[in-house]
């Protein structure tokens, strides 16, 4: 039998839930659509309408349709889906917007592959099909490709259309995930964490068509693609400080080679500056890049350089930092003992090349002395918080 759920009945296999803030014009289509696939995948359903404070009426079309509102005060397309999520019944959830854009008579599609397994569907609308004027042109060239090359890149991810809103989704799996995100990151937030919990993420076909002509829209290209991108940058130390800091590397390394190879124009001693410049920087985003790195693999799998891993565990840095720590004062005494021979017999000259070089070689064993130290310490801190929560 494939009936709504009615009367608070328990035995619901699929839940839609359906975001909506003023979505009057294209709600009624879209629940119409969700009841054919409901009744097109046989299964019991119910549906959801996370309703964000609308004042144009969506909550009373919804009723007339035989779908649950649930009013949510959060403002936010991932507040609202949370919400619904929380409340729904469903084994199985199927999610989009209200606007009318996605057709919810492809759940049996979606559906079939969560029945094969898998944990997360997703929709492919390039796959698919993409009505005329349906998709702004940003968005079609230049937002989501990029966008989603950048979550490919980042994690690993096989999906061709990160931020498609049609998706489906076993409760249970999405559920471990603690999805937080109250905007328009949450798409990207359920596929990264998705996959760092190794979840099966799969991708059907989709088509996607124009909302109505007098809808506002809600998504803002550029706020909302910084804000995707952003959620992106804090889940992957490895392009958000890992990346920058071997080119500060590079470019402090390159400074030191011109100074001593009188390469102009970099031949002053402030080519030396700027060296120290960026081998600080550097070693400030390595520590930040290690720390993070440790917490992720403590909260997720990571998939990172396995001879990174292989280093991190040599200093200590999964079972205690007392190698770091031990690799501070040596650093810092190999710093004071490059200078110490020289200054005692008054050898060094600020205008001398040589003089300029050896300062710069024990300022930076005594910045690698500093930076083994700070990483040390924020290590020991986190390690001391997750003992002190599993005691």
């Amino acid at each position: 039998m494939t009936t709504p759920n009615e009367g608070g009945c328990s035995a619901i296999d699929l839940s839609f839930i359906i975001p909506c803030l003023d979505e009057s014009l294209g709600l009624k289509s879209v629940l119409e659509d969700c009841h054919t696939g409901g009744q097109l995948s046989g299964l019991r359903y119910e549906i959801i309408v996370a309703d964000n404070g609308s004042t144009d009426g969506s909550q009373l079309i919804a009723q007339q349709l035989q779908a649950r509102v649930i009013p949510v005060a959060l403002r936010g397309y991932g507040a609202a889906l949370r919400a619904g999520i929380q409340a729904s019944m469903g084994a199985f959830i199927m999610m989009g917007d209200g606007d009318g854009t996605y057709c919810f008579r492809e759940a049996p599609r979606f559906l079939q592959k969560l029945q094969q397994g898998d944990d997360l569907v997703i929709g492919n609308r390039f796959q698919g099909s993409i009505a005329k004027g349906a998709m702004p042109f940003l968005h079609r060239y230049l937002g989501n490709p990029v966008l989603s090359g950048l979550g490919r890149m980042f994690f690993g991810i096989r999906i061709g259309d990160f931020h498609c809103g049609l998706r489906a989704f076993r409760k249970e799996a999405i559920e471990q995930l603690g999805l937080s995100c109250p905007g328009m990151e949450f798409a990207s937030e359920m596929v990264i964490k998705a996959s760092l919990k190794q979840l099966r993420i799969a991708e059907v076909p989709t088509s996607l068509r124009p909302d109505h002509p007098h809808r506002r829209p809600h998504l803002r290209t550029w706020r909302d693609g910084w804000r995707h991108l952003r959620f992106m940058l804090s889940f992957s130390p490895k392009y958000a400080f890992l990346a920058l800091a071997i080119t500060l590397l590079t470019v402090s390394l390159g400074a030191v080679i011109s100074y001593a190879t009188d390469l102009k124009p970099f031949t002053g001693p402030n080519t030396l500056m700027i060296a120290s410049f960026a081998f600080m920087t550097a070693l400030v985003l390595t520590s930040d890049y290690i720390t993070t790195r440790i917490l992720f693999e403590q909260l997720y799998v990571y998939r990172g350089s396995s001879r990174l891993g292989r280093f991190f565990k040599w200093l200590g840095t999964y079972a205690g930092t007392n190698r770091l720590f031990q690799l501070s004062g040596l650093l810092v005494l190999a710093s004071a003992g490059v200078l110490l021979p020289f200054a005692t017999n008054g050898a060094i000259s600020i205008s001398s090349k040589p003089s300029n070089l050896l300062i710069f070689t024990s300022s930076s064993l005594a910045m690698l002395g500093l930076f083994c130290y700070l990483t040390g310490a924020k290590l020991s801190t986190f390690m001391a918080i997750s003992a002190s929560k599993n005691s």
